[in-house]
């Protein structure tokens, strides 16, 4: 009789065990994920139940607030000019949770951040009402209104930066969304609105173009080149290929110049007046002579393969491939075959030109902020690699003034000399027919850069198969450099 009452006994005693076990995963391990996670009706109670904290642009203009409301969810959040600060803020919402700086720094936002545990204890003796803490940006709140206006009817993305910090001045994707709709405490307006925004077939409008895609960057990652040759010895006056088309090594395939043109004497070029015109057959011959290392190590040092950099949101990698053979170098060279950056990348790179060859951490939060909006940190610079030599990226900043002296398109600025550079990117499996992406990378003053930018408009925009960097992103570039240093 004994033995089945200890079995029976060890048996309850095994299961109170594991229950306790359950409990202490579920309650003490598990209790983070469970109140952070956005299907959870009492946490999202529980925080609407809270005045969540503001997002507030560089100079001080609201950019995500909140309103009181009669409702069950005491609080409304309001995105002012929503749709053009989106990519930055992304959405907080009762049904499809948090997404962009709301989803990254939701714990400030809404109060549990350990940073504001002695308000918390404050608010619990005083009797106020709790809040969150607040998010001071870097972002120039009239200039990303108006890179947004100029990428109007077009997709793509505008990536601001000062060049000597890392601050990100702007952060724009087109199409973009109107995240008050999925703030709404109205589930059927937030569902129609995220069916919208979320269609297979559409536009994808929630996916910041600036950080989360990855292209190929075209005649832009000549400059890569162009700082690993220079890194190498060479100078502004050193000899490139000059001829109007070269045949891939061991294919029949040719790689030509834009329209066939040919750079100096149709032989031989100089190393600026081939970036200034931007010679495909220089550049690929050029890689070729540098090889796959030299050119992976350079473009590194510019930003290439980080895959743990956050703005705070995170960035996708930045990448140039395999270069497995000599033809994929050759292409590579010219920023094609499986060369992919981010814009943001893009901009990273012609700031770290403009800073003299230094790569800066970029970053759009400026500060964190308590309640009542007295400062709790601030972001410091932060230098992350000496991508070049600074009398090296001095003689790349003269060769990309000489760049946008040769290139097209509108809006050129009077008293104001810019370095830039251009790229029109082939993509798709048939590249014969499909629109490519414009690029325009610069920087400005270039005797005193104040700016830096990178621009992409995916499938050439309006252009179609003509368009050209050039025609298409340079006009949109120029106009955002000449608003920021307009204002200053």
């Amino acid at each position: 009789m004994n033995t089945p009452l200890r079995r029976v006994g060890l048996a309850m005693m095994v299961m109170m065990l594991l229950l306790l076990g359950n409990a202490t995963y579920v309650q003490v391990i598990k209790a983070d994920d469970y109140r952070k996670n956005p299907l959870n009706r009492r946490v999202l109670l529980d925080q609407y139940s809270r005045e969540r904290g503001q997002i507030i642009a560089a100079d001080g203009t609201p950019i995500a607030t909140v309103e009181k409301t009669t409702d069950r969810l005491r609080f409304l959040r309001r995105y002012a000019n929503g749709p053009a600060f989106a990519p930055v803020t992304g959405f907080f919402s009762t049904t499809y949770g948090t997404y962009g700086l709301e989803r990254v720094e939701d714990d400030l936002l809404n109060g549990s951040d350990d940073r504001l545990f002695a308000r918390r204890v404050s608010d619990l003796i005083t009797g106020r009402d709790p809040k969150g803490g607040s998010l001071q940006l870097t972002i120039d709140a009239a200039l990303q209104q108006i890179a947004y206006e100029k990428l109007q009817g077009v997709t793509g993305s505008v990536v601001a930066i000062r060049p000597q910090t890392g601050e990100i001045l702007a952060m724009v994707s087109t199409p973009s969304y109107d995240p008050n709709l999925l703030a709404s405490h109205d589930p059927d307006e937030q569902e129609k609105a995220w069916l919208e925004y979320t269609a297979p077939d559409g536009p994808q409008p929630t996916r910041n173009r600036s950080v989360a895609e990855i292209y190929p960057p075209g005649s832009t990652f000549k400059l890569i080149v162009a700082a690993a040759a220079l890194e190498e010895g060479a100078n502004k006056d050193t000899q490139v290929d000059g001829r109007p088309v070269i045949t891939l090594p061991g294919t029949e395939q040719t790689l030509p110049n834009f329209n066939d043109t040919t750079c100096g004497n149709g032989v031989t070029a100089t190393l600026q007046e081939a970036l200034a015109k931007s010679c495909n057959t220089a550049f690929a011959v050029l890689a070729d002579q540098l090889g796959p290392e030299k050119l992976r190590k350079q473009a590194r040092k510019f930003g290439f393969d980080d895959s743990d950099l956050t703005v705070p949101l995170s960035v996708a990698t930045s990448t140039m491939g395999p270069m497995a053979d000599k033809p994929s170098v050759y292409q590579s060279g010219i920023g094609q075959r499986d060369v992919r950056v981010t814009p943001l990348q893009n901009a990273m790179m012609a700031a770290t030109i403009a800073n003299g060859g230094t790569r800066m951490k970029p970053y759009f939060v400026s500060k964190i902020l308590a309640p009542d909006l007295q400062a709790i940190s601030e972001t410091k610079p932060d230098e992350l690699d000496d991508a070049m030599d600074a009398d090296k990226a001095a003689l790349l900043r003269d060769m990309m003034v000489e760049s946008e002296k040769n290139t097209g398109g509108t809006g050129k600025l009077s008293g104001v000399t810019i370095a830039s550079k251009t790229g029109t990117a082939e993509h798709g499996e048939d590249v014969g027919s499909t629109n490519p992406h414009a690029w325009y990378v610069a920087f400005a003053p270039a005797e005193k850069p104040e700016i830096a930018i990178a621009v992409i408009v995916e499938n050439g925009g309006q252009q179609g198969l003509s368009a050209t960097g050039g025609r298409v992103a340079a006009p949109i570039g120029r106009a955002v450099i000449g608003a920021y240093l307009g204002s200053r």
